[in-house]
């Protein structure tokens, strides 16, 4: 009789725990989120009712080299991780006529030599240059020559920039070359460049490109921010209350990013809050890119570039893969 009361009390606690075991809920099993793909280099595309025009400016006056020319389109290096693409209007995803509604700062340690070349040589300026002690930054903004904004700009020890100074120390200044066809002195060199954009809610655009690039800003002035993207390669959002342009719906800019894995960023990217893709799958251009397009969360174009290995691409691929 005892034996039957201890095997019957044992049979009761493996069933409750059995029951227990059944009920309880399973952990949850969390999906890791893709890594995030790494960035080569920044670039913008702006777009030209006259792109040749616009060419010899950045070439002979800026003394920028051209890495790839594909006729309608040109790809100009500004600093060692910066390009700049100066695009036939008629073929681009904007027109010449849209708002120019960016400004591509110039980091450079040169500013002064910078602006009396600059205006020796005639290029148009937004304002007087009137550089004062004990600010964060120094620097005048020019003019190309079809309306879009490019500051010249140094960022002094200050504050603001405790966190940006020691990341354009490790930059290595570009200079011209010595054989290009350019007036610009050799002396003038570029570290870095910021994308300079506009917006209504800057909390917004600031969550979303701490989301996609992986970091908050590495400036903060309060109603001016910058994000690094690449190594010498700064997305800035700016209050468009405050900034040199409004806040406006169209805008004759795309950002754009260089990569070397254009799929992972595809996959990686087109799920983010405040995105849009422009289109359903990863396309071709000219057979010399692969790319894909979508839109922030105030309707800046955001294109991922990746350049294929064919003629044409060469020297733009040994900047890239620093060879």
């Amino acid at each position: 009789m005892r034996q039957h009361r201890m095997v019957t009390m044992l049979t009761a606690i493996a069933l409750m725990s059995l029951s227990v075991a059944c009920s309880s809920n399973p952990t949850p099993v969390t999906e890791a989120k893709p890594v995030r793909p790494g960035v080569d280099a920044t670039n913008a595309f702006y777009y030209y009712a006259d792109v040749e025009a616009a060419w010899g400016f950045y070439t002979k006056i800026l003394g920028l080299q051209t890495v790839a020319d594909y006729g309608f389109a040109k790809i100009l290096r500004v600093a060692p991780t910066s390009y700049l693409t100066l695009v036939d209007a008629k073929r681009g995803m904007h027109s010449a006529a849209e708002p120019k509604t960016a400004t591509l700062a110039l980091v450079t340690d040169e500013v002064e030599g910078w602006y009396e070349y600059l205006t020796d040589a005639g290029v148009p300026m937004r304002a007087e240059f009137q550089p004062a002690t004990g600010r964060p930054h120094v620097g005048f903004v020019a003019i190309d020559p079809e309306g879009y904004f490019l500051e010249f700009e140094r960022f002094e020890p200050h504050e603001e920039n405790e966190h940006l100074l020691p990341a354009l120390e490790q930059l290595r200044p570009l200079y011209p070359n010595p054989s290009a066809d350019s007036s610009r002195p050799p002396e003038l060199g570029v570290r870095a460049t910021i994308l300079w954009l506009y917006y209504r809610d800057t909390t917004a655009a600031n969550r979303f490109y701490t989301e996609i690039l992986g970091a908050g800003p590495i400036v903060d002035q309060g109603w001016a921010w910058a994000h690094q993207a690449s190594p010498s390669g700064f997305i800035g959002i700016v209050d468009g209350e405050r900034g040199l342009h409004q806040a406006t719906d169209e805008k004759g800019v795309t950002v754009s990013l260089f990569v070397d894995d254009v799929d992972a960023w595809f996959e990686y990217i087109k799920g983010a809050a405040g995105f849009e893709l422009r289109s359903d799958e990863i396309g071709d251009e000219s057979g010399h890119v692969r790319v894909f397009v979508g839109y922030d969360p105030e309707g800046y174009f955001l294109e991922w570039d990746t350049f294929l290995d064919v003629e044409g691409n060469e020297e733009l691929l040994r900047q890239l893969r620093r060879e």
